[in-house]
């Protein structure tokens, strides 16, 4: 049981270490985005020095918001009427958002997200109008570049749920914007319609230039965990959903058509989607200090028709990262036309993700609908699991079982069979198991068939919506840590790994992953390889110990429960199995006719090669001699 133990958790630590290690960019690329940035950014001074230098040949505006300006024509052709002008929010709300909408370049300004709180109990507002950037740059028939950051557009019509915005140029001339916020829906649209612009706009104009940036603020009190799970995520029209990387700055030319670009928070997400495609996507990541987490930004090309034959329709989602309600936008619709936004959930890869949608959380799901107590819930979910896996839990127990009343044998064979030949001693050891129909691989098998779900929790608890701000015991948030003790002061490499608090579930898990490494370890016989192998079992929990007191409480909580499950389900297997008859049955086994079994055979055959190859190296060396 301890070394199948072992085995796991190793496998375990490998996964994620393999997995840090592989996600990381290589100093070549790091080094290549750093040139590709300063390039991008050289040239885009270049551009915006020429455009001011052609600005200040043309025309001097003395500008401001509130006071009538002196304007040249020229430099905003017909739109130079739309420059000057008041300040004017306008509010669009339901059950669930309020967006504030600004005139003054007509775009979102500020979004709150209702029935939810920061940390520190205040509004949980997205961004605000510090915090956001939004333009759309077209060209007009003379060649002038025109921003709508600079304009005041005009209020056209309004109704609880949509507001239109304008430039009117003319009678029959104009530019609208549209915002729609249907009731209970976290979901807006977003509508740009030119009507009879062909003569005002350039007639290369067959998409505008769009720029949307943001600053993501911290809303969680966990700043380490949230800055990991936050990020620029974009998918692309016909293929599946990437991101920048979440641990550094990141900068990407995109060549391939975009369907939505996404800035996502551990919990929340503001998402731009277009109902046909992005194209000439420029997107960056920038990471950014306190009260900040990251500053995202993308530049890229959306469809327009100047004539007003088509409109350009996108739509925001503004809202949790709830996977009921990211994959609720799929429902009914076709396959190649799914968003896809519940790949903003990182539930792990293939199998980890499987595990995730079609057993955890449906069960989590099915318990929500019964009690409100997710420290109950989160119990409930152990035990499911437990039950389960109880099927892998006694097989690997009862190889355990077999393999220490073997014990005495295998010692018997090591006393007759001198260090040296370490291979004699294999091959007898496996002729023992072979009589006496053991395996093994017997107790590592299941262990294998449980860490695609202990991997998928591991997932599942930092990403878990519902967790959020729910209190238990002491832990008054099970998604973040549960400190009992902090400090400001900065201790050297205690703070840097271990951090500065104390996390009693982890503190309690760990301290219960020892105890259970005691009664497994106790009872078994003392060897030259068990003294390295118990100080690599004990070590394990010191190690945990460090990992997970930055980790989510209710992760730690299920692990706390799931190893005082499993230390149960040993006492009574102990309490159930008796070892004389389980060795009454292998000896029975040395008795009948031995099957062999295609694993067991390769085993062999390798053995004796191994054994033949080490013979002709002994007789080799004693030639020489």
């Amino acid at each position: 049981m301890d070394k199948n133990t072992l085995i796991g958790f190793l496998l375990i630590i490998a996964i994620l270490v393999g997995y840090s290690w592989y996600s990381q960019p290589s100093k070549e690329e790091i080094e290549r985005q750093r040139a590709h940035q300063d390039s991008i950014r050289l040239a885009q001074a270049q551009e915006q020095v020429l455009i001011e230098a052609e600005h200040t040949l043309t025309t001097e505006v003395v500008s401001n918001d509130s006071v009538n300006n002196v304007v040249n024509p020229e430099q905003f052709g017909v739109f130079s009427t739309f420059v000057t002008g008041t300040p004017v929010d306008y509010v669009l709300e339901n059950n669930k958002l309020k967006v504030t909408i600004s005139n003054k370049g007509a775009y979102i300004s500020n979004v709150e997200v209702k029935n939810y709180t920061t940390y520190e109990g205040k509004p949980l507002v997205l961004f605000d109008s510090s915090e956001v950037k939004s333009n759309i740059t077209f060209v007009t028939s003379n060649n002038r570049i025109v921003e709508s950051k600079n304009l005041f557009f005009q209020l056209k019509s309004r109704n609880d749920s949509s507001i239109v915005l304008e430039l009117a140029i003319e009678k029959n001339k104009a530019l609208r914007i549209t915002y729609t916020l249907p009731e209970d829906s976290y979901m807006m649209h977003y509508d740009i319609h030119a009507y009879n612009l062909e003569n005002e706009l350039s007639k290369r104009e067959t998409g505008l230039d769009m720029e949307w940036g943001m600053k993501i603020k911290q809303q969680e009190r966990g700043r380490k965990f949230e800055n990991r799970y936050s990020g620029l995520y974009f998918k692309y029209l016909e293929d599946d959903v990437e991101n920048l990387n979440n641990e550094k700055s990141e900068h990407q030319d995109l060549t391939n058509r975009i369907k939505w670009i996404a800035y996502k928070d551990q919990f929340f997400s503001s998402v731009l989607i277009s109902d046909t495609y992005f194209s000439s996507t420029d997107v960056s990541s920038e990471l950014s200090q306190e009260p900040y987490l990251k500053e995202l930004n993308t530049r890229m090309l959306i469809p327009f028709d100047p004539r007003g034959e088509e409109s350009t329709h996108m739509r925001f989602f503004f809202g949790p990262n709830q996977y009921k309600i990211l994959k609720g936008f799929d429902k009914g619709v076709d396959s190649d036309q799914r968003l896809k936004l519940d790949s903003l959930l990182p539930l792990g890869w293939t199998i980890f993700g499987w595990v995730n949608k079609y057993m955890i959380i449906p069960i989590f799901d099915f318990l929500g609908r019964f009690m409100t107590n997710y420290g109950l819930i989160i119990l409930l979910l152990t035990i499911c699991i437990k039950l389960v896996l109880l099927p892998f839990t006694f097989k690997s127990y009862m190889s355990t079982a077999k393999m220490r009343v073997l014990r005495p044998q295998i010692d018997e064979i090591n006393s007759k069979i001198p260090a040296d030949k370490a291979m004699e001693r294999q091959q007898a050891t496996m002729a023992l198991y072979k009589r006496a129909g053991v395996s093994p691989m017997g107790g590592c098998l299941p262990m294998l068939l449980q860490m695609p779900i202990l991997y998928a929790m591991f997932t599942f608890f930092p990403a878990c919506i519902e967790l959020r701000q729910q209190p238990f015991l002491w832990a008054d948030d099970l998604s973040t840590f549960d400190s009992i003790l902090s400090w400001d002061t900065y201790i050297p490499i205690i703070s840097s790994i271990y951090g500065n608090h104390v996390s009693l579930f982890c503190l309690l898990m760990c301290v219960t992953n020892i105890f259970y490494t005691y009664i497994n370890m106790k009872d078994q016989p003392t060897n030259q390889q068990m003294p390295m192998m118990k100080w690599m079992m004990y070590l394990m929990p010191i190690m945990f110990l460090f990992i997970f007191n930055d980790y989510a409480a209710g992760l730690s909580y299920y692990y706390l429960v799931s190893l005082l499950i499993t230390i149960g389900q040993t006492f009574l297997f102990r309490l159930f199995v008796n070892d004389e008859q389980v060795l009454a049955k292998l000896n029975e086994n040395k008795k009948k006719p031995q099957k062999k079994s295609k694993f067991m055979d390769r085993l062999e055959q390798m053995q004796k090669q191994q054994l033949e190859m080490q013979r002709q190296k002994t007789q080799q060396v004693k030639k020489r001699r």
